[in-house]
């Protein structure tokens, strides 16, 4: 048992060992209660029970930046809650997203929690990987954060002069691929997301998948292009691969509470995307400024980050006031 207290206190990325294993155990208690206790049934998840859940996360979000600000200085702290800020400002456009592509398989919203708490432990492989892959970018070339900074303003202000057309996932190249290499049934099996039935031609009995196991699939491709635009957005904010990626993980582990409530509410929330772009344009600017000029105080990072998302949020909500109106009237 000697080698244990030598294995805890490893340097891991610039951490303790602990530090990652006591995340990622907090990660697997809020999973757990995910799926055993919430999920159990199979229940829908109604609109408030979704926003009082979305407050839980949050409210643990919020108290690990605390964690974070105690123990290791208030710039570190600041960094978290401005990565967090960001991490779950932009996976809020995700939200609209994932709606489509469940509309699109004709997925029920009983069975859409559960495909959503399981495609997290894909989003902490594939976000793991990403950000690992970052982290040693960053670390051995300077200038890689100058290209994270183009990119970014590039896809704000791409963001910014986008059209409002909805994706039309029948002409999606990666749906059509994977729905012809993937045996899927024409109907859903409950939660099942495999089933075995006879062949075809042959009549043996063979695997297939279930358009709940596709959704989830391609929920994870989508969620894998997004994290093209958020992990880069982090690095901006700190170089600190573990407040990078607890700040992540943590936006995302929320954001599937706050999924029903958002996507009921899709259409209050349609100049959020401006905000969002604008948000990267900071960004991409401010790694600039800080090659060439210095650091951009954290406060001011956080000030900014915030002020244009709810902007962004109550611009929204007050241009859609009417649309409110009349489906209460309605």
């Amino acid at each position: 048992m000697e080698f244990l207290p030598s294995f805890l206190t490893a340097d891991v990325v610039g951490k303790p060992a602990w530090l990652w294993l006591a995340f990622l155990g907090l990660v697997a208690v809020l999973l757990a209660f995910d799926l055993g206790v919430l999920n159990r049934k199979g229940k829908e998840l109604g609109v408030a029970e979704s926003l009082k859940l979305s407050v839980f996360y949050i409210a643990v979000a919020v108290a690990f930046g605390g964690y974070i600000w105690w123990s290791m200085g208030p710039e570190a702290g600041m960094n978290y809650y401005t990565g967090y800020a960001i991490e779950k400002a932009l996976s809020i456009d995700n939200v609209f997203v994932i709606s489509l592509i469940f509309g699109y398989f004709a997925i029920p919203a009983r069975y859409q929690y559960r495909a959503l708490v399981w495609g997290i432990l894909a989003v902490l492989v594939l976000r793991g990987i990403m950000i690992g892959v970052g982290a040693k970018l960053v670390q051995d070339y300077d200038w890689i954060m100058l290209v994270f900074g183009a990119f970014l303003a590039f896809t704000g202000v791409k963001m910014l002069f986008a059209g409002d057309e909805e994706a039309d996932l029948s002409k999606n190249k990666a749906v059509g691929w994977l729905s012809k290499r993937m045996r899927v049934t024409p109907e859903l099996h409950g939660e099942r997301f495999f089933v075995r039935q006879p062949h075809p031609v042959t009549g043996k009995l063979v695997l297939w998948t279930t358009p709940l196991f596709l959704a989830l699939v391609v929920i994870n491709i989508a969620d894998l292009v997004f994290a093209v635009d958020s992990v880069p957005a982090i690095f901006a904010i700190t170089t600190d691969t573990y407040i990078v990626f607890t700040a992540n993980i943590m936006a995302v582990l929320g954001l599937r509470a706050l999924y029903f409530a958002l996507a009921a509410m899709a259409a209050r929330f349609a100049y959020l995307k401006y905000a969002l772009a604008l948000v990267l344009v900071f960004i991409g600017v401010k790694i600039f400024w800080a090659h060439f000029f210095g650091k951009v105080d954290p406060a001011i990072s956080l000030g900014v980050t915030l002020a244009l998302i709810a902007g962004g949020v109550l611009v929204s909500l007050w241009k859609t006031r009417g649309e409110a109106e009349t489906k209460a009237i309605g």
